[in-house]
């Protein structure tokens, strides 16, 4: 069966070929009975099935065809004249000629080669000299029943190795898939965390049985390839197919090889480059960590813009690298590789737009120092506990069981205070409460009521005192702002002391008889009132 299937493929391959080329010569055929009729500009010169010479000029005012058919004839004569079929070359004026068995066959005119590549007429010749000899050899050999007997049982042995080939190849493919089926299932079932098996054996089974069918496929095909050109070989009339189906393969494996080879050097550079880099990555993070633990005090570097500047010292070493070590990739001088990085970096202009605004917003928070882990400050409308700033957001705990996550954009466009930097304490935070009260109510029994309030509240430091301020005189009443400080540090004691805090002020009114309403008067229109 992988014999049939093989023939099948390589006769699909030969039906394409035979179509695409009946397909040119019918359109050459159209183009050429449309066009006026001018004279051939090339003529083929072929022995059993070798081309010995191409003649391309007129000579004499004989065209390249009369030339060619002369030769034939010339040919001819020689062949039936028995003689030994010796084939010499002799230097004319004109060129240099090629004689069979002393008689001229044809000339080689300076006209007939390519100067441009450095061909002359008497190497020409000589090349032409050496493939009639090879051509009239293998005429004579296929009139020889003695070497096609040789020839026949070569094949027939060839044949008998071929089809061993193929099964070989059925049985490797067969024990390779039983082997990997057996070593992952093994590998894969040991690779768990926290006894949970992380990868699925059968799903990695899977991809290297169809590997191994690609790769088995690949070996069949070059064993068919290899099969046929030595059958083609070994007939006289066919050893010229033969001779090119190896020499078109050699001259690939000889193309891979050289560009393998010549890839080499590049990604050489490349390893170096990448290794420098990453030294160079390594001893500056091992100076920014000194940094961010606090063992190394650098003027214009803190503990809090430390490990955002490693993060970009980083990522500048590794584009660097990146731009350095471009040229010496395989491949980055075509046209192709060139397209797909303009392609990528097209896309991630236009797609990573907002990304980049995220991230220059937590840059510049980030190095003016607005935020910082531990604080407790109010962005916008929330109010908490900063305990993460990344590059792209800032992450508040406001210590009631919520965690609030703010894109740095929009709390750079925002406005924020900063409880924990009134410049009195270093640790702790700022708390506020905010009353309102009727203008009947005197305001030296407001500052006492609340410094009551704040005095009965566990975690308010008694130094500094708490201070009361008339933040406003409105039309209705009086706002009073009771500052305080405290030394809670987590989000959870800073959320329990301002809520002790809002029940003492309640407590210390209510026992005091002053209510924390006032009267408001609303204006009511005669609309209104014959609704």
């Amino acid at each position: 069966m992988a014999i049939i299937r093989a023939f099948l493929v390589l006769a699909l391959l030969g039906l394409y070929s035979f179509a695409q080329a009946a397909q040119a010569d019918t359109v050459s055929a159209a183009a050429a009975a449309a066009a006026p009729a001018q004279p051939t500009a090339r003529a083929d010169f072929t022995v059993a099935t070798r081309k010995v010479f191409v003649f391309r000029a007129t000579l004499a005012g004989h065209s390249p065809q009369d030339r060619l058919e002369a030769a034939q004839r010339r040919l001819d004569k020689a062949l039936s004249g028995k003689g030994p079929q010796r084939v010499t070359v002799n230097g004319l004026a004109e060129g240099s000629q090629v004689l069979l068995d002393g008689a001229p066959l044809f000339l080689v005119t300076p006209a007939d080669v390519n100067v441009l590549a450095g061909d002359t007429p008497q190497d020409v010749a000589h090349d032409s000299a050496g493939k009639l000899e090879r051509a009239l050899a293998a005429r004579r050999e296929a009139s020889d029943p003695r070497v096609l007997i040789e020839a026949a049982a070569l094949c027939v042995a060839a044949t008998l190795a071929y089809v061993v080939v193929l099964r070989a190849l059925v049985l490797l493919r067969s024990a390779v898939k039983t082997r990997f089926e057996r070593l992952l299932g093994v590998r894969l079932a040991r690779v768990s965390f926290r006894n949970v098996r992380l990868l699925d054996a059968q799903l990695y089974v899977s991809f290297l049985r169809q590997v191994t069918m690609a790769v088995v496929w690949g070996l069949r095909l070059l064993a068919t390839y290899i099969w046929i050109s030595f059958l083609l070989g070994e007939f006289a009339y066919t050893r010229s197919w033969g001779e090119w189906l190896k020499g078109y393969l050699v001259e690939l494996a000889v193309g891979i090889g050289q560009s393998m080879a010549a890839a080499i050097p590049g990604l050489l550079v490349v390893l170096v480059i990448a290794a420098l880099a990453r030294l160079v990555m390594l001893t500056a993070a091992s100076v920014f960590k000194r940094v961010e633990s606090g063992e190394l005090q650098v003027g214009w570097l803190d503990q809090d813009t430390a490990a955002p500047t490693r993060r970009l010292v980083n990522l500048v070493i590794g584009l660097f690298a990146l731009a350095m070590s471009y040229p010496y990739l395989p491949g980055s001088h075509t046209a192709a590789f060139q397209g797909v990085t303009v392609l990528a970096g097209l896309m991630v202009s236009i797609g990573a737009s907002s990304i980049v605004a995220q991230g220059a917003a937590g840059l510049i928070l980030m190095y003016t120092r607005s935020l910082r882990k531990g604080e407790y400050v109010r962005v916008g409308d929330k109010e908490g506990t900063v305990v993460d700033m990344g590059m792209f957001e800032t992450r508040l705990r406001t210590g009631s069981g919520e965690e609030v996550l703010m894109p740095n954009a929009w709390v750079l466009s925002n406005t924020t205070s900063n409880f924990s930097r009134d410049g009195v304490i270093e640790d702790g935070f700022v708390t506020e409460v905010k009353v309102t009260l009727a203008y009947e109510t005197p305001w030296r029994t407001a500052h006492a009521l609340l410094e009551q309030a704040a005095a009965a509240t566990p975690g308010i430091a008694a130094e500094p005192k708490p201070f009361i301020v008339q933040a406003a005189l409105s039309d209705f009443y009086v706002e009073y702002r009771l500052c305080a400080h405290s030394s809670a540090d987590s989000p959870r004691g800073r959320a329990e002391v301002r809520n002790h805090l809002h029940q003492n002020v309640l407590d210390v009114f209510d026992a005091a008889g002053v209510g924390l309403t006032s009267s408001h008067f609303h204006r009511v229109t005669l609309t209104e009132k014959r609704a």
